[in-house]
């Protein structure tokens, strides 16, 4: 079976073996972004990364805007599941942008990364990274991987929402709203695609929209019903 959660910071309580006691062996957990746990390659962080890949079901996770991209993209690219991904220990790895995975026979597009709301102040001497923003590259060969399967997907799961979703969920903050570029590809694609559900993280919230767009933050999410698991 395939999970859905949001963020997790580098909460390791996040990851509990309580709250995910419904995972089985082979079953796997994806993370929408800001894992948090490749920070500061510290012995400590090491320790609770060998923990994560040794568990019987698969960690995976996108990347979100809070992310040490720097340690990130040292991990060696292979290839898992019909994508790219970078193995960070045995069963965790992380889920590269623009790929199509398949995963117990559902198809998953991932798409990580984003603008941080606070970018106008923040500088790359503060903890901010320009990689946090998708490339056009990547933007490019994401729709390429759809266009193979006739943009026809199970789940998408992106850091991001798609604009007028984000601008739902910001209606009462409207004028602090900020659209980029990014959320106005997610728009495109929510049109041209045709999917099951689509997860996203960046917002901070429980919350469904539809019956095909879910926000996801600290709930667990069984991704084929789109129940909550917890």
């Amino acid at each position: 079976m395939i999970f859905i959660t949001g963020d997790t910071h580098g909460e390791i309580d996040r990851l509990s073996s309580s709250k995910l006691k419904h995972l089985k062996e082979g079953d796997t957990l994806i993370i929408c972004g800001d894992f948090g746990f490749i920070w500061d390659d510290s012995k400590k962080e090491q320790k609770l990364i060998r923990q994560l890949g040794k568990r019987k079901y698969n960690i995976c996770f996108i990347d979100g805007t809070h992310e040490n991209f720097s340690l990130l993209n040292n991990y060696e690219v292979s290839a898992w599941k019909g994508g790219k991904v970078h193995k960070i220990y045995d069963n965790l790895y992380h889920l590269m942008r623009g790929q199509v995975y398949t995963i117990e026979g559902k198809r998953i597009f991932t798409m990580g990364g984003g603008e941080s709301p606070d970018i106008d102040i923040r500088t790359e001497e503060n903890g901010w990274s320009k990689e946090e923003i998708p490339t056009q590259e990547e933007l490019i060969e994401g729709a390429q991987n759809l266009e193979k399967y006739d943009y026809t997907i199970d789940y998408i799961v992106t850091h991001e929402p798609p604009t007028k979703i984000k601008g739902f969920l910001q209606m009462n903050d409207y004028d602090n709203l900020r659209v980029s570029a990014l959320n106005a590809y997610f728009e495109e694609l929510s049109h041209s695609c045709k999917f099951n559900r689509w997860f996203f993280g960046s917002l901070h919230m429980d919350k469904y929209i539809s019956t095909t767009h879910i926000s996801v933050f600290k709930s667990i999410i069984d991704a084929e019903t789109g129940e909550k698991i917890n």
